[in-house]
């Protein structure tokens, strides 16, 4: 069937640069034009309105972000008190275990946690509440004591040798995978549908599923796969694994996305060079042999290979086992290595000098600009650890762009909001005005530079013929709206179909 879309202007992104109508044949845009339209089996008015191509969000976790949708009290708390009051009314509502998340004491006026002794007498049923950045959580003595985690390596014990309550490392995934032990295949289905719908309501049209077993257990992946083409959204898949087998047995043509070789900032456990200012250096999960074995496995069987890095060490660590790989290749290899864009998602703690080794290898960097909307400036969570010379050259994305690197736009919902609108805020009003991005660059990033780190710029990012139908319809043109703020669509259609109308 071939559908007529009129509106007040579409921007294509390419040549010719806008138009009034757009012609779509089953799942692909078959013309953009201005004047008399062509003939059409269906024609869809939107007056008044701006087309532009959909967004891609380049780093999403559906099934946490599903997860999520039912824990805005959790995200809304500004103390540890608040915490738990939500804490005891959640409680107070079923049996068995209590699986919340989304706290960030950084944004408290009173950063201090809840004791392992405030955690027990909050909730008499197995308790584990997930940091914002998944890699820390709280815990009560039951849910330890249940999950049997009591003497794994990560959880904190105070200057007696008892758990603080905090658990992070080994015993963050463990636990975290215990608590999701109880979700059964059809309520994973809903939490995916959930967030893909979400993503949809938002004018994103692709979303790049960064699937985490050790999380959330091997049957989040086969499920996304086994129902992944009736979803609202275009959903690729990349397993958080060193096991080549997953990826090429499920016909994937990527591995290892946000498989973490450090951690996070706010949970300390991000890989430094230098310590953080409360001492520590973070935390290694790959040795140096080990991750470069792993990167020319994945690279020899034609996998394009990423990895979670957000400390400078953690970054100067994947560099030079890439450079391994790289150096081991002749003129014509190196020059498929380059075309591969092998990834590193975050990618925040960035020297000069760490850029131009990134653009040297080709690498493509998927980042996260609400990160710095969420946590970069004074005063904030960067500045609280790092201190405010480090905290200052967080994410600069100009700098990647300026040196050749690909970089593509994500929200690593649910970590942050999975709202577009969020992301190009954020790169508009970087805390460092010369990182800051343009309107029309933040769009293009967040659409056609979304689709190259994951090879999908023959197929979207763009409306022109022969690519997918991927677009979403707004009353206000978000290339030149002064506000974003609550700016959604009013029409998204991924892959040909209608998926969301307001």
């Amino acid at each position: 069937m071939r559908t007529l879309y009129r509106a007040a202007r579409i921007h294509t992104q390419a040549y010719p640069e806008s138009g009034e109508w757009m012609l779509i044949d089953g799942r692909h845009v078959q013309r953009v034009g201005v004047g008399d339209p062509p003939q059409a089996d269906r024609i869809v008015d939107l007056p008044g309105t701006t087309i532009v191509p959909g967004f891609i969000d380049a780093h999403v976790h559906l099934t946490e972000t599903g997860l999520s949708l039912a824990n805005g009290d959790v995200r809304a708390a500004h103390s540890a008190e608040d915490l738990l009051r939500v804490v005891r009314e959640r409680a107070a509502d079923g049996e068995g275990p209590l699986f919340l998340l989304g706290y960030d004491e950084s944004a408290w006026d009173r950063p201090a946690l809840p004791t392992l002794a405030d955690l027990d007498t909050a909730c008499a049923r197995p308790l584990m509440i997930r940091r914002a950045d998944g890699h820390v959580a709280l815990a009560n003595r039951l849910a330890l004591e249940a999950a049997g985690m009591l003497d794994r390596p990560g959880v904190a014990r105070d200057e007696n040798g008892d758990p603080t309550g905090v658990v992070t490392q080994q015993a963050n995934d463990e636990l975290g995978l215990w608590a999701m032990s109880s979700t059964d295949d059809l309520a994973r289905q809903d939490l995916q549908l959930q967030a893909a719908s979400l993503a949809a309501s938002r004018g994103v049209t692709t979303v790049h599923e960064m699937s985490m077993p050790h999380w959330s257990g091997e049957a989040d992946l086969r499920v996304l796969l086994d129902h992944r083409t009736r979803l609202p959204v275009d959903t690729t898949p990349i397993p958080a694994t060193i096991d080549l087998g997953t990826a090429i047995g499920n016909g994937l043509a990527a591995i290892g996305g946000d498989l973490p070789v450090d951690g996070s900032i706010g949970a300390r456990t991000a890989w430094l060079g230098d310590p953080y200012l409360d001492g520590g250096h973070g935390v290694s999960y790959f040795a140096d042999d080990e991750l470069a074995e792993f990167f020319h496995g994945a690279h020899a069987a034609g996998l394009q290979v990423g990895v979670h890095a957000i400390g400078d060490r953690a970054i100067e660590q994947v560099l030079a086992a890439w450079e391994r790989v790289y150096h081991a290749l002749d003129s014509r290899e190196r020059r498929h290595f380059r075309a591969r864009r092998h990834r590193i998602e975050h990618l925040e703690m960035l020297t000069t000098s760490l850029v131009e080794r990134a653009a040297m290898l080709g690498l493509a960097a998927s980042v996260q600009p609400a990160f710095d909307a969420t946590w970069g400036g004074p005063g904030g969570l960067y500045e609280q650890r790092l201190g405010h010379e480090r905290a200052a050259g967080m994410n600069p994305f100009r700098t990647m762009l300026d040196r050749g690197v690909e970089v593509g736009v994500g929200s690593d919902a649910p970590i942050t909001a999975l709202d577009p609108m969020r992301a190009l805020d954020a790169l508009e009003r970087h805390h460092d005005p010369a990182q800051r991005l343009s309107r029309r660059e933040a769009i293009r990033l967040h659409t056609i530079g979304s689709a190259r780190v994951a090879h999908q710029e023959d197929k979207k990012g763009t409306l022109v013929p022969g690519l997918h139908a991927d677009f979403a319809a707004f009353q206000a043109d978000p290339f030149e709206e002064p506000s974003l703020d609550g700016l959604r669509p009013v029409l998204t259609v991924s892959l040909g179909r209608e998926v969301f109308a307001s």
